[in-house]
């Protein structure tokens, strides 16, 4: 059985040892065992603590990632979790990389522009083409 304190499973998953702390106040990770008065976390937590960090790189937040861990049936198998979550996260990832489009054609066409005055400027014509192809969400 592998048994760690808060600095040695902190290096491992390659965080600080307050965002282990502040992950058992949230229970992302559940309460350790204590030695001495000292935290002890076993091969379960560091597993724990690197799901959580991947569920981060993909665009997960802390809340969407305790319901993935823990807001869930028991009776429902962690893939169907992860599923349906990824699921939705893609939905919102596609409406990202949109609106990052968006604005990335708003600053390729204002690089192009050469006026001199602002009511010369072609971005700000009130035409449906151009206001279909530039909108931007509110």
């Amino acid at each position: 059985m592998n048994n760690f304190e808060i600095g040695e499973i902190a290096r491992r998953a390659g965080v600080q040892t307050s965002t282990i702390r502040f992950y058992e106040r949230l229970r992302l990770l559940s309460k350790p065992t204590r030695v001495n008065g000292r935290r002890r976390y076993e091969l379960g937590d560091l597993r724990q603590l690197r799901a959580i960090r991947v569920a981060q790189e993909a665009g997960f937040t802390l809340a969407e990632i305790a319901t993935l861990f823990g807001g869930f049936s028991k009776d429902v198998p962690i893939s169907t979790q992860w599923r349906e979550a990824a699921e939705r996260k893609l939905t919102e990832l596609d409406a990202k990389i949109a609106q990052v489009e968006r604005m990335k054609l708003i600053i390729e066409e204002g690089m192009r522009c050469h006026c001199i005055r602002i009511e010369d400027c072609l971005l700000l014509l009130d035409t449906p083409a151009k206001e279909e192809s530039l909108a931007i969400p509110m």
